[in-house]
């Protein structure tokens, strides 16, 4: 199940992937920088990243569609893992 948030198509917001407790399970972290994949509508501002989280600042929306955020790490082990939100573009 992909959770989702609601954001108003002005905001700009963070949003964060923790991977940590996968990451300990496996003995293994994020390597290099992660890949955002966005709805055509929004637009990445800024990304940054730990070994077991990413983080990135989007702006944008469309008002009244359902955009879509995925993160996609690789790690030092070479496993590749996404995470994805949807985000549901209000008024607020």
């Amino acid at each position: 199940m992909t959770t989702t948030f609601k954001k108003d198509p002005d905001a700009v917001l963070d949003y964060e992937f923790d991977w940590s407790a996968w990451l300990t399970d496996i003995s293994d972290s994020i390597s290099g920088t992660p890949v955002w994949m966005l709805s055509p509508g929004l637009t990445k501002v800024s990304q940054s990243n730990t070994s077991s989280v990413a983080a990135a600042f989007i702006s944008g929306g469309v008002l009244g569609e359902t955009e879509t955020v995925t993160c996609r790490i690789t790690t030092a082990g070479g496993r590749t893992d996404d995470r994805t939100v949807n985000l549901k573009i209000v008024s607020r």
